[in-house]
Parts: C-alpha cells; structure tokens; sequence
C-alpha cells in the first residue's frame, strides 16, 4: 500500500511539474510575441488612416515612422483609388507627391510656370507633383478602377498633421479655397455678379473625388469639369490664353454665365499667362515609366530597379528616390544596407518575409508580408527581404534621398564579406582564412540569391506536448 501511495504521489509531482513547465512556456511564447508584435510596429507601418471618401473613389494614407529615429526624413504612403469616370478635383498640397500608376489609366493636369500641363499616365508610370503646384486627376480607363501609390513628402511651413488639401474647386463638399473671401471681393476680382459667385461656389456637394458619368445635364454640379474636360488640349490652352486677355472677345457675352465663370476662376487662380514657347517646352514635367525601365540588376531569381535624379530628373526636387524589386519563389534580396537613404516599400504581389537586424548584431524583426503591406527600413539597418516558396515576390518603393543609392551587400559574390576577406577579417571572426574563404567562396550569386530550403511552420499547438513527452508519460512505445 505504501508503495502505491509513493508511487501516485511522484506521478502527481511528475504531472504538476509538466503543468508548471507548459505554463511557463506559453508565458514566454506570450512575452515574446508582445516583443515581436512591438518591434513590427516599427518597421511594419499599420497606422492607416482613410482621409476621404466618396462614391467615385477614397484615398487613404499610411503614416511614416512615428518620430523613434529623430533625424529621418519622414514620408508617408497614399493609396487613392478612383472609379471609371471619375474626377479628383482641382488642389494643391502643402507636400511633394510622387505618384506612381500601380493600375489603370490616368491623365494628370498640373500647373507648371502658369502653363496647364497634362499628361497621360500608363500603368508603371511615375509623376511628380511639387507641394503648392495645382493639380487634377482623371480616371481614364474605361470600366476600369484607377489605383495610384504615392509618396508624401510634408512640407516643413506647416505644422497640420500628415499633409493638408487646398482644394480650388468645390462647393459645400469640399470647400473651395476661394469661399473663404467675402462675396463682394470676389465678385470684384473676377469681375462677376455676386450672384454668379454664389452659383459657382455652392453647387458642388459630392466631396473631392466625383463622377463625371452622371454629369451631362446642364444643372449638374460637376458639369463645369466635364466641359473643361471634354475639350481638346489644345482647346484647353486656347481657353486658358483667353481668361487673362485683358479686352475679352465680343461673342463672349453670348457663353453660359456659369462657363465664362469658371475660365475667369480658372484665370484667377492658374496665373495671367500662359507660355507656349519653344525652349520652354524641354524643361516641362514628364512622367518615368518603371517597368519600361531595364532592369539594373537581373539573374534567374529576379530583378531590380533603382531610379535616382540622374534618371528621373525632377526627383532632383523631391529627394525622393524609388525602387521595383521582382523576387522568384522562395528567393533572396541578399543582407544589405542602406547608407544613404531610408527605405519605404509596399507589397505590390504575392509574399514573403522581412528581417531586419539591430545596429548591436540583434534580431530586430522577422515578419511576414504579403500584398498592401508597408514598412520602413532606417538607414544603416541592415535587412533582406525572402520570398515565400508560393511565388514571386514583388515590392515598389521609394527612399529619401534622389542620389544614387549604393546599397552595401553583406554577403553573395559581390559582397563586402567578399571584397574585405583576408587576415583582418578572418581573424575577426576567430577563424583561418582558409576556413573564411571557403565559407565566403560557397556563394557564387549575388545580390539576389537562389532559393533555400522551405520554411518548416510550427505552431503552437504542436510545440506543447513536446514539453509533456520528455517526462516520458505519453510515450506509447
């Protein structure tokens, strides 16, 4: 009987032992995903905010670095969506836009020396837009959704949160700049009945991006963009030359009140002329296409595309540069650094994984990604990003600086381990240069490398009764 009892009584012990330990190790599971889940909180950018929205369409911003590394240019990231048909009105910024065509079809207008310039925009395309620049976009694909990425870059004259709209056009929704003066100054300077004034600062109610599909009767609010639309560039030109004539034509009299208006605002607020000249035309705004561009790296497992100011010349203003990198299943952006610039990417297709590494030699995160996500990676930081083993890999970007990158790659053929092998480095590591360079030499790509073996995935459930089976009281055997 006293055996028994001893017996029982080491198994309970034995059992109340494994208990503690099960305990112990969820515990640390769950300390260690409060850390990780707050180390991804400052590479992985989740505070996404919706800043408009409307039937035609909504845009939506993703805040930069949270201020933890003091001296960093702080970007934030734009996803503006449009539907067919679909106008986002005339505004200007208080920050630099760079926009790039991620799907669809578009045609930007933006003011440049008081011409109107505009520009058609195909999918890869990238424009920049300077802050205090008057601007429009349409969605001119047909049937199509319009998707744009874009870097904001906040001015520094004002201190209003992530970016502010000044919207020329507009009525109750959004208001325009211009309702802010008194009726009778308006009146004065556009040289306009009041009630005219009345008419066209109210009438617009459906928010900043509208449709213009529903706009072909006379008395509907967006009307007055459609008409300036529908008419030629050309036409457009001629419209903004005849604003500022000082002596209008006579058969202006017998236009619409509500057209002759808008060319006057159009006249007001876009400048008092409009130049055609020829050596003008070489320095005008252009858009960069991304995918037409080869690529500056390429091997069997992907690519990559860097575009600076020497490519790109109005990055030269912006201090932005971008970046497209294609990764083949379960392939390998080589650890490297950033010594010039800090990193902002967005998962355009499929997923993978991103490690970042502290300044101490210290795992700072190792995160899965997939379409829609954003990080930021600090200058210095070094980091690689690895594709899953279910497909290509594909990420867009943009960095904050225009010079040329050089990005420092820790490890491949072309690798700083590779150019600095030798005595120094081997006895750095406590190894011979014989056993250095054969580990160093074992890696004949670079910069993007084949793939490895696939990730084994555990979860948590399957670790658990590991924990129990060392005491050996599940064992079947």
């Amino acid at each position: 009987m006293g055996r028994i009892a001893s017996a029982l009584l080491l198994l309970v012990l034995a059992l109340c032992c494994a208990v503690a330990m099960v305990k112990g190790y969820n515990h640390h599971e769950s300390g260690e995903g409060g850390e990780r889940r707050e180390r991804e909180r400052m590479f992985l950018l989740r505070d996404m905010k919706r800043v408009m929205r409307t039937d035609a369409g909504e845009m939506k911003v993703v805040r930069g670095s949270h201020g933890w590394i003091s001296d960093m240019p702080n970007i934030h990231v734009g996803f503006v969506t449009m539907e067919p048909d679909s106008l986002f009105v005339p505004q200007y910024l208080d920050s630099d836009l760079i926009l790039f065509i991620r799907r669809g079809e578009a045609r930007v207008g933006s003011i440049y020396r008081d011409e109107l310039i505009e520009k058609r925009l195909n999918c890869g395309d990238v424009y920049r837009i300077p802050a205090g620049s008057t601007f429009y976009l349409v969605n001119t694909a047909d049937g199509q959704q319009l998707h744009v990425i874009c870097s904001i870059e906040k001015s520094d004259s004002i201190g209003w949160g992530t970016f502010r709209s000044f919207f020329i056009g507009g009525g109750s929704n959004p208001t325009s700049i211009l309702a802010g003066f008194e009726r009778s100054t308006l009146s004065t300077a556009l040289n306009v009945s009041e009630s005219q004034v009345s008419q066209i600062m109210t009438r617009q109610k459906s928010g900043p991006i509208i449709s213009l599909s529903n706009s072909h009767s006379d008395s509907h609010p967006s009307r007055v963009w459609t008409q300036f639309l529908e008419m030629k560039h050309y036409e457009r030109v001629k419209c903004l030359k005849r604003m500022v004539q000082v002596h209008e034509e006579a058969n202006e009299q017998d236009e619409e009140p509500i057209m002759w208006s808008f060319r006057k605002l159009f006249g007001s607020v876009f400048g008092n002329q409009v130049s055609g000249k020829d050596e003008e035309r070489s320095s005008r705004p252009d858009s960069y296409n991304l995918f037409d561009r080869k690529p500056d790296f390429e091997n069997d497992y992907g690519s990559s595309v860097a575009v600076d100011q020497s490519a790109y010349s109005p990055l030269r203003q912006s201090g932005v540069g971008l970046y497209l990198v294609n990764l083949t299943a379960g392939s390998m952006m080589a650890p490297h650094l950033n010594p010039t610039a800090t990193e902002y990417g967005i998962v355009l297709r499929g997923s993978g994984r991103i490690q970042v590494v502290f300044p101490n030699g210290t795992l700072a995160m190792n995160a899965k990604v997939s379409e829609g996500d954003v990080f930021m990676i600090p200058r210095y930081f070094p980091f690689c990003q690895i594709a899953s083993h279910s497909g290509p890999f594909e990420f867009f970007g943009f960095t904050t600086s225009a010079r040329r990158n050089r990005p420092q790659f820790l490890v491949g053929s072309s690798s700083v381990l590779q150019s600095m092998k030798g005595p120094a480095l081997a006895a750095a590591f406590g190894v011979s240069e014989e056993r250095l360079e054969r580990i160093v030499n074992a890696q004949s790509e670079s910069t993007i490398l084949p793939s490895g073996s696939p990730e084994e995935e555990k979860v948590k459930n399957e670790r658990i009764p590991e924990a129990i089976w060392s005491f050996g009281f599940l064992s079947n055997k």
